[in-house]
């Protein structure tokens, strides 16, 4: 385990209301359920101001959210980086876990393994594992994504919408996330008919 020593103190709840999503903090590394006697870089998921109760929530590097009494004595608490503060263990990365969707066209056992290969050359052999693989073959359709308001009125027309993307295959839509607001809205692909005049 992979740790390192930083000096730091443990903030009260008033402290941390006045935190921003910004400000870098440390709560305890517990994941899934493994105590851990040390802590985890972390981050409040909304503002400190935000938060009611005297609970806080935060999130730490390693994706995982803890809630926090930070005037409860039994808890851990959340700490911030200060010098005059006290010593404590603060778990450190070992890496970066990608979770990546790739679309490979008319993708084979053959290229899939290539692309393992030259990943394991530039990262090291053992280093790149398929620890699970989901392949999935798409459809040859294609759709068009819009963007619509999501409390839009009823009967609105085609004007009050955003074209994200054109041409896509539908399998590609599951790994976008709309803007905030905004809903989409997907429909078969329909060329794009020119029928400017022409001299």
């Amino acid at each position: 385990m992979n740790t390192e020593k930083v000096t730091a103190r443990r903030l009260t709840a008033e402290e941390i209301s006045e935190l921003s999503l910004q400000d870098g903090i440390f709560v305890s590394a517990e994941m899934d359920g493994l105590p851990l006697d040390c802590y985890a870089p972390a981050f409040l998921t909304r503002p400190g101001k935000n938060f009611e109760g005297g609970s806080f929530t935060a999130r730490t590097i390693f994706g995982s959210e803890i809630h926090v009494l930070p005037d409860n004595v039994e808890e851990r608490g959340i700490w911030m980086a200060d010098e005059a503060g006290e010593e404590i263990e603060v778990l450190q990365s070992a890496g970066v876990l990608l979770n990546l969707a790739l679309f490979v066209p008319d993708g084979k056992k053959e290229s899939l393994e290539s692309l393992y290969s030259a990943a394991r050359d530039a990262f090291g052999a053992g280093i790149v594992q398929r620890w699970s693989e989901e392949t999935v073959a798409v459809p040859d359709v294609k759709v068009d994504l819009y963007e619509e308001p999501a409390r839009g009125r009823k009967n609105t027309n085609s004007q009050n919408r955003d074209r994200r993307a054109l041409d896509i295959y539908p399998t590609r839509v599951r790994f976008l996330e709309p803007s905030d607001g905004w809903k989409f809205v997907v429909e078969p692909h329909k060329e794009i008919v020119d029928d400017t005049p022409t001299i």
